[in-house]
This record gives structure tokens, C-alpha cells and sequence, in this order.
């Protein structure tokens, strides 16, 4: 196996792995989430519409460019948000993975807020690139909802060029979309906003 089929099924195995730890953890019930991650500067592999996370495997995933054109002839379709995807890893090249999951806690934080959550003086906060203290201010930006994934890209790719550290963003009753500079630390972010998520609905509601 070459060094490019070695790194391929590498990072199918890691999306296949998170895929079944989010599902547990309840971030990606039915068929929700997308996942994908970068394979080469203008290409990357995204999973298939409709496939279950938890049920992941390589039939599930798709090698596209990053307008979510499938590279060789197939049936199979990108997830329909893959141009989320896309347009991530053109603005960022340090870029190589992305998880967007479907958890109850970030739905619910997304339709309770309107534009944006700020997460404060939490200890996890370090796992993000840059924070060395959890005395800060992280904030997660919040857009409105939008079946044109096309014209939802646009405002997004608008708001990082002017706030290019954000960590990630929700989408108003939806759920979060993060990444990193590899599979696992995108993995990482998930867990550690997900987890912070949980500790802000829980303080409202206390």
C-alpha cells in the first residue's frame, strides 16, 4: 500500500471511530451530522447523504473537490452541507478535518440565544488553540438556519474572514460545526464543546 492509501484508510478508520463514539455519546441520532476531512489542497472526503454515524464505513464516505463534486462516477451523494465543508477548508489551509453533530444541548442553546454564545472561565476552554487561562471569553457565533446551503456558506465564509480564531459555530436549531488541524484534535473540540455546552444549559437551568 502507498503512502497516499495508507493516509486514506487512516483517516477512514478515524472518521469511522468518531462517528461511533459521537453516536453513543447521542450527538448524531438518526442520520444527522456530516463529517469530512482533507485529502489533498483542493480535495477532501465527506460522508454520504443519509448515512447513519454509527453505522459508519468506507461505503459511507466520498472523495469530492471542495464545491462537493464527487471526483469519479457515482450514485452516491455528499452530505447536502458538504459545501460547509468546502468552503473551510479554502478559507483555512491549517484546516484538515471537520465535524458538524446534532447534539440535544447545542440545539437547544442555538434556539435559545440569537446571535451568539459566549463560553467563560471554564478550564476546557485550553483545549482551543491559543487560550493558555480560563479567564477568558470564547464566543460561538450563531446563524439562522438555511436549506440554500450555498447562500448559508456565503454568510459564513463572511463572518470568518473578519473572526478567523472562532473555534466553530452553531446553526440556529441545528447544531455545531468544528474542526482542527487533524481528525483527532477536530475530535478533541467536539468532545470539549459539546461537554461545555451540557455545563450552559445546565447553569440556566439552575
Amino acid at each position: 500500500m502507498n503512502e497516499g492509501n495508507a493516509h486514506l484508510q487512516q483517516t477512514i478508520t478515524q472518521l469511522i471511530d468518531a462517528g461511533r463514539f459521537f453516536f453513543d455519546q447521542g450527538w448524531v441520532p438518526a442520520t444527522s451530522g456530516n463529517f469530512s476531512a482533507r485529502l489533498a489542497s483542493t480535495c477532501m472526503i465527506v460522508t454520504v447523504s443519509g448515512w447513519h454515524k454509527g453505522q459508519l464505513n468506507s461505503e459511507g464516505m466520498l472523495v469530492t473537490d471542495f464545491n462537493a463534486s464527487p471526483l469519479s462516477a457515482t450514485n452516491k451523494r455528499p452530505s447536502a452541507e458538504a459545501l460547509l465543508h468546502g468552503t473551510l477548508y479554502r478559507r483555512f489551509p491549517e484546516i484538515n478535518a471537520i465535524f458538524h453533530t446534532h447534539s440535544v444541548y447545542a440545539t437547544v442553546l442555538s434556539c435559545l440565544l440569537p446571535n451568539e454564545l459566549i463560553l467563560s472561565d471554564y478550564e476546557l476552554l485550553k483545549i482551543l488553540p491559543g487560550i493558555k487561562t480560563h479567564q477568558i471569553s470564547v464566543r460561538i457565533p450563531i446563524f439562522p438556519n438555511d436549506q440554500d446551503i450555498s447562500r448559508l456558506s456565503i454568510v459564513v465564509d463572511d463572518y470568518l474572514a473578519q473572526t478567523p480564531d472562532s473555534p466553530g459555530y452553531l446553526i440556529a436549531g441545528h447544531g455545531l460545526y468544528t474542526w482542527g488541524g487533524s481528525v483527532e484534535q477536530a475530535r478533541h473540540r467536539v468532545e470539549a464543546l459539546e461537554f461545555l455546552f451540557e455545563c450552559e444549559v445546565l447553569r440556566r437551568r439552575l
